[in-house]
């Protein structure tokens, strides 16, 4: 049995003049990435209340998914609830940094 995954954590910097209905509309959007089969693990948030030096809590929401393996990373990529997703998001951030990683 493999234990090795494909990590893909995107942090998202929201426009600053949304609406409670536009960010309800982002976070719908995002948490129906959930949905996609090749996805293990999925997880949404927002900055936690910890505070020291090292951490960043400038971003508005994090995505947090798990895959098998690359080749699960890439069919999420091109899956039409992801694409959906970007195609109907992509107005609500001001920022995106997206972190992929592979278990060593």
């Amino acid at each position: 049995m493999n234990s090795k995954k494909f990590v893909h954590i995107v942090n998202f910097w929201l426009k600053k003049e949304l609406s409670k209905e536009e960010i309800l509309i982002f976070e719908n959007g995002l948490k129906s990435l959930e949905k996609i089969e090749s996805v293990v693990y999925f997880n949404v948030g927002k900055p936690a209340a910890t505070d020291r030096p090292v951490i960043d809590r400038s971003y508005s929401y994090c995505l947090l998914t798990v895959f098998n393996d690359d080749k699960g990373h890439e069919i999420y990529q091109i899956d039409p609830i992801h694409l959906k997703f970007v195609n109907d998001c992509k107005i609500y951030w001001d920022k995106v940094v997206i972190f992929d990683s592979e278990s060593v």
